[in-house]
């Protein structure tokens, strides 16, 4: 049973990286949102262009996300795969003895990103996406350290089973943002603050 649900939700993540950027699965966050124009988009400023860069990723952001881990679910339990698409590279490793999943994303903000943008990219609404193939969801805690890395903490249902999840987000360039996502049945919680604390030894909480 646990297996087929695993296979279900690891069904998802490939179909939403090839289908609308909206519908995304409950291990993947929605495309990242271009910035809007300013008022002056008739004649925009030549320094705003120069800012922008090409939103596929590079051999760089593949090496990054590959290597984010270091090594954190290279064992056998875990089984990985990645994907490579416009605005992100995504890696999902599914643990079938455990029910387990864990999915990473490195997203790119062609022209960049400030706090109010991601403020607004894991807002409510886009929660509701994120989680649209679970039962139902609630956020339990959120929070943020002062050099902007944030944890958001939920619990989740699916099919019967109870899971917690944790999902953090890293600014990691000036158009880069990581987000590392764990799910775990509620019944290991346990394990899923040891890698908690393998992941983000100095925040593997919310305080």
């Amino acid at each position: 049973m646990i297996k087929r649900i695993l296979m279900f939700l690891a069904l998802a993540v490939v179909v939403s990286s090839c289908g609308k950027p909206a519908a995304a699965p409950p291990t993947a966050t929605p495309t990242p949102t271009i910035p809007p124009p300013t008022k002056t988009e008739e004649a925009p400023l030549p320094t705003v262009t120069a800012a922008c860069i090409s939103p596929e990723p590079t051999q760089k952001d593949i090496d990054r996300v590959l290597s984010f881990t270091e090594g954190t679910f290279d064992v056998a339990e875990w089984e990985r795969s990645y994907t490579v698409a416009e605005n992100r590279v995504s890696v999902t490793w599914l643990n079938n003895p455990s029910g387990a999943i864990a999915y990473l994303e490195a997203i790119i903000f062609p022209c960049g990103y400030e706090e109010p943008d991601l403020n607004n990219y894991y807002s409510d609404e886009n929660w509701k996406t994120i989680f649209q193939y679970y039962e139902n969801y609630e956020l339990v805690d959120e929070c943020k350290r002062d050099d902007g890395l944030r944890l958001y903490e939920f619990k989740t249902q699916n099919q019967g089973f109870e899971y917690g999840v944790k999902y953090w987000v890293k600014n990691d360039t000036d158009t880069r943002v990581i987000s590392m996502m764990i799910v775990f049945p509620l019944e290991l919680n346990a394990m899923m603050g040891d890698y908690s604390t393998r992941l983000f030894p100095t925040y593997p909480n919310c305080p």
